[in-house]
């Protein structure tokens, strides 16, 4: 537990690091942190601090920088958010093609914090509207899946046995009667209770058909949109480093391993704060993500969030990515 000056002379170093991106010494902590300490006072509190692993000292600098650990206690205990920033109430979301509100949420975000905005998509509802099972040749059938906004996937299946065209209308015909309109889960559900009741044949093409509606829907759900990658060629932090730099568009170019990152606060609720270093969510230690759920109609159905360095300005992002989360719920809810 740190005392009441530790915890204000560490609040003073994270925020004058944030805003300067200097090692911060103990002459300038003295006159920020508005305390009358003597330099001698505030040199042992900054290396107690260091000892705890709060603050680090570069090589080059009599200074002091805070770590991930120490980032950590300031967002969780320090950080005080300034209301009405300019700028982020002023933004609009105009209803739209979901499409088109991911890719302006993901633009805004990054215009709003000049670091690298991503959304993921909409997870869309597993749920069939119309199938129809096509004879193609000798037990290859194209299955026809049909969601409710009219999107269509198409598969080919190579099934045990050869079908005429006329069992596999009757497939369809008892899909189409029976179980329309249910998620794919549900169906999978019904299907293993009624399986006794169904003719062996038809059971195992309306399961087919249940699988492939499952695998398209995984497919279209691994989406993320990603703006403002280039703005991180500006950040001081990273620019004179360019093997940082690489690893992070190669995380840009991943992303499946950018969906684990944000499908991880997907889970949370409100403003989630990762710092790299401190744990596996985010693997590279001169990065911070400050992500937020958000939501359709009361159900979470995607994430959005802002990758920058971990030297940002944690109060505004937290704004910027919390009013963005509701303006892209809103949107989304007005379609």
């Amino acid at each position: 537990m740190l005392d009441e000056r530790s915890k204000s002379l560490l609040k003073t170093l994270v925020e004058r690091y944030i805003a300067d991106g200097q090692p911060v010494g103990s002459r300038t902590l003295s006159k920020a942190s508005g305390l009358e300490l003597s330099p001698a006072t505030i040199r042992n509190v900054m290396a107690d601090l260091e000892e705890l692993g709060l603050i680090a000292s570069p090589h080059t600098s009599a200074g002091r920088i805070p770590t991930p650990r120490g980032y950590r206690l300031f967002v969780d205990t320090m950080l005080t958010a300034q209301p009405g920033l300019i700028g982020v109430e002023t933004a609009q979301l105009q209803p739209d093609q979901p499409q088109r509100v991911i890719a302006s949420a993901a633009q805004m975000l990054s215009n709003l914090s000049s670091f690298v905005g991503v959304v993921t998509a909409p997870k869309k509802p597993s749920v069939f509207h119309h199938i129809e099972f096509l004879r193609l040749g000798e037990r290859r059938v194209l299955v026809i899946l049909v969601s409710p906004d009219g999107d269509v996937q198409n598969r080919v299946i190579f099934t045990a046995q050869d079908f005429s065209q006329g069992e596999l209308a009757e497939a369809s015909n008892r899909l189409n009667a029976g179980y329309a309109g249910l998620t794919l889960e549900a169906v999978r559900e019904r299907l293993r209770h009624e399986v006794d009741a169904l003719r062996g044949e038809i059971a195992q093409l309306m399961s087919a058909a249940v699988d492939v509606g499952t695998e398209a829907m995984a497919q279209q759900e691994e989406r993320v949109v990603v703006s403002g990658e280039r703005n991180l060629l500006t950040v001081q932090d990273f620019s004179h480093d360019m093997g940082s730099l690489r690893r992070l568009f190669d995380l840009f170019e991943q992303k499946t391993q950018l969906m684990r990152l944000l499908d991880t606060s997907s889970r949370a609720e409100g403003v989630r704060i990762y710092i790299g270093g401190e744990s596996q969510v985010v693997p590279y230690e001169e990065l911070s993500i400050v992500s937020a759920p958000y939501e359709v109609d009361g159900q979470v159905v995607g994430t959005l969030g802002v990758i920058g360095p971990t030297r940002m300005a944690y109060d505004r992002m937290i704004q910027i990515v919390d009013i963005t989360s509701r303006m892209v719920g809103q949107a989304l809810s007005q379609r």
